[in-house]
């Protein structure tokens, strides 16, 4: 096959602040010839995710940052058109990480074969995918739940912080969530039965958290920063553990963060209540975790003990005004774009 073209969208310019349209830009590309190994993908499903922000940035991370000219990374569902390699043939679902493209050209051992039969091929984006990865992963080998504890979770409503609330209901923890309104508090409660759901943006947050936290905070699952951290951490209790897989508040901001310096504060806590604050990126835990994730999750979805929401887009073209609401926190569930 020839003559394929692929629309995509790259970096136009490095975002200064909320991510705006001129960031972005619209190209058409035409396609190799497939080698050896190689696959031609349509795809039909793109990944938006907060951490697309960093790579943006052009500063040192746990990933290169992208250039100008580059395609906006993420991970996609896509359809195989053509393949030359033995083990996908045209009409198989396959997860790659093509990025912001309608179709790709893909290295046949990057790919893995997804089975429409068995869950809704978009899960491999979301709870059964890097996000319910990195929520299982991170709360398990760094929060470690006990029965009766509380554990506290921000950005409760996404895919990440509904997955971690509900495995920490299944380990026998007390689960309180911080959503950002009614709308997300009210499904914390009543879809994935948080104990207890708090909008971070009433005026009386600080004092709200504290009266649903009445034993203090055992495990606090980090998404957020910014005001939501400064409520929590007067709360955690001594040898309480926090996994930091993310800082959404902090990703647009632009210099030095205003007011005091609080860290010497902050570092007598740590040392006086023996917390543990772990940064992690889920890749740390891919060859230790991924197996057991892959069978408890699909089970616990199966049968309903862990549910998941997917807020689906249509339309690539939307994907860069989609991706400026995420990081304000527009969503509701898995954001995903339907191509």
């Amino acid at each position: 096959m020839s003559n394929v073209k692929s629309t995509r969208i790259v970096l136009a310019a490095r975002p200064s602040g909320r991510p705006a349209e001129d960031d972005f830009r619209t190209q058409t590309e035409e396609l190799p010839a497939l080698k050896d190994g190689q696959v031609l993908l349509k795809i039909l499903y793109l990944s938006l995710d907060p951490y697309m922000r960093e790579r943006m940035k052009d500063a040192k991370s746990y990933a290169p940052p992208l250039q100008i000219g580059d395609v906006i990374v993420g991970g996609t569902v896509g359809e195989v058109v053509e393949s030359r390699h033995g083990e996908f043939s045209p009409g198989d679902t396959v997860l790659s990480y093509s990025g912001w493209k309608t179709h790709a050209v893909e290295d046949g051992e990057s790919l893995r074969k997804l089975d429409p039969s068995k869950t809704p091929v978009t899960t491999a984006l979301g709870v059964l995918g890097m996000p319910g990865f990195t929520a299982y992963s991170g709360l398990l080998t760094i929060g470690q739940p006990k029965p009766g504890e509380t554990v506290v979770v921000a950005a409760a409503s996404g895919p990440v912080g509904s997955a971690v609330g509900q495995i920490a209901r299944l380990k026998g923890a007390r689960v309180v969530g911080i959503a950002g309104g009614a709308k997300k508090c009210a499904l914390l409660k009543n879809e994935f039965d948080f104990d207890e759901a708090i909008d971070h943006r009433g005026e009386d947050f600080p004092e709200r958290l504290k009266a649903a936290c009445p034993q203090g905070i055992d495990v606090y699952f980090e998404n957020v920063g910014g005001p939501v951290w400064d409520a929590v951490f007067p709360l955690l209790n001594t040898y309480a553990r926090v996994p930091v897989c993310g800082l959404v508040a902090h990703y647009n901001q632009t210099g030095a963060a205003e007011g005091s310096d609080r860290l010497p504060g902050m570092m007598r806590e740590i040392l006086h209540k023996s917390l543990t604050i772990r940064g992690f990126i889920q890749t740390e835990f891919v060859e230790t975790q991924m197996c057991a994730f892959s069978e408890e999750m699909s089970e616990w979805v199966a049968n309903g003990q862990v549910k998941y929401r997917e807020d689906i887009i249509d339309g690539l073209e939307n994907a860069p005004a989609a991706f400026a609401g995420l990081l304000e926190g527009k969503n509701v569930g898995k954001l995903i774009v339907k191509l």
